[in-house]
C-alpha cells in the first residue's frame, strides 16, 4: 500500500495514486500528500488504476480532498478503477459528486 503525488510545473494539476488497498491505514498519509498542496484554480486526480480495494473510510477521505480542493476552486477527477470500485463510486453517489473518468 501506497500514495505517491506529482504535481505539475504549472501548478494546476495534481495527481495522487493509490497502489494495493485505499482503505483506514492509508488515512494519515492521504491527507500528508495534499495537506500543503495549493494549486491555481486546477484539478486533483486520483489514480486508482493500482488500487485493488476501497472501503467506507476511503470515501470519506476523498470527502476530505474534495472540501480541500472546493477551498482553491479546484476540481477532484478519480479515474483508473476498476469495475468493483466503480460500482462502489456509483452506489455511493461519488459520480454526483466528483467527475470519474
Amino acid at each position: 500500500m501506497s500514495i505517491s503525488m506529482n504535481v505539475s510545473s504549472d501548478d494546476k494539476s495534481a495527481t495522487l495514486k493509490i497502489i494495493g488497498r485505499f482503505d483506514f491505514s492509508l488515512h494519515n498519509e492521504f491527507r500528508k500528500v495534499y495537506k500543503d498542496v495549493t494549486l491555481k484554480s486546477g484539478q486533483y486526480v486520483v489514480d486508482l488504476s493500482g488500487t485493488e480495494y476501497l472501503d467506507s473510510s476511503a470515501l470519506g477521505m476523498l470527502l476530505l480532498l474534495k472540501e480541500h480542493a472546493d477551498s482553491q476552486s479546484c476540481t477532484v477527477v478519480i479515474t483508473g478503477f476498476n469495475a468493483e470500485i466503480k460500482e462502489i463510486l456509483t452506489i455511493a453517489s461519488f459520480d454526483k459528486i466528483f467527475k470519474l473518468g
